[in-house]
């Protein structure tokens, strides 16, 4: 028969996982990285997987398949249900729950090998691979630094990530573009309280500050707003 279904481009397709978490049916797998519908009788067409594709890798189209079978779609679940997790479960959103009163390596013959404790409180940090629907971004004071950054800098997690939403971003190596579409979505969608943008002093590091600022200006939206330099 005639119906709608799924249809992935390979070669857009850049492998982040996140259309295989948003299709509930498990019509959609990573295979050899990159995103496949596996089968027709799993995808029912309607495209929850759509918005989740960072690159348009993913669009309906019509074509000859077989009908949606929701009984196998059930039997398929339940399998994975019973089965080890498989596909790309790195890039899942998740809430991290974090000790306010203590250091979380609580071992003494430790605490020499781990004098601080991790302040992030989601996953994943990577802004290609934020779900900008994820619920850690409602009011949140949001971090977007520059990859390098957390490296020039000893106490990066107490000074910037503390009570942050953390996201990164190589404004030189990566599609700035993008970065800015992403951010006007995250603005537009989350009702931030503040925006945090630490970078480095060398000139290209400028990209993610600029894409930040057009991004408010393109929600027409203007948030409290901080920009930190870490020199060399």
């Amino acid at each position: 028969m005639i119906r709608k279904i799924v249809n992935i481009n390979k070669e857009k397709c850049n492998g982040c996982g996140l259309c295989v978490n948003a299709c509930h049916e498990g019509a959609i797998e990573l295979v050899n990285g990159k995103a496949e519908l596996i089968s027709d009788e799993y995808c029912d067409g309607l495209g929850d997987c759509l918005p989740e594709c960072p690159t348009g890798a993913i669009s309906i189209i019509e074509r000859e398949s077989k009908d949606y079978d929701e009984e196998l779609v059930a039997k398929k679940a339940k399998e994975k249900e019973e089965a080890m997790p498989c596909g790309c479960p790195g890039t899942a959103a998740r809430k991290i729950e974090r000790a306010s009163d203590k250091n979380e390596y609580t071992d003494k013959k430790n605490l020499e090998d781990f004098s601080a404790a991790s302040e992030l409180t989601q996953w994943p940090v990577q802004l290609r691979l934020i779900n900008t629907n994820a619920p850690y971004l409602k009011n949140a004071k949001l971090l977007v630094a520059a990859d390098c950054t957390a490296y020039a800098c000893g106490d990066f997690h107490k000074k910037f990530i503390k009570d942050h939403i953390t996201v990164i971003g190589c404004p030189k190596l990566d599609d700035i573009k993008y970065y800015e579409d992403k951010l006007t979505e995250i603005i537009e969608k989350n009702d931030l309280k503040s925006i945090t943008v630490v970078r480095m002093e060398v000139p290209c590091c400028s990209g993610i500050v600029n894409a930040v600022k057009n991004a408010m200006l393109r929600a027409k939206t203007i948030i409290p707003y901080e920009e930190v330099i870490i020199s060399i």
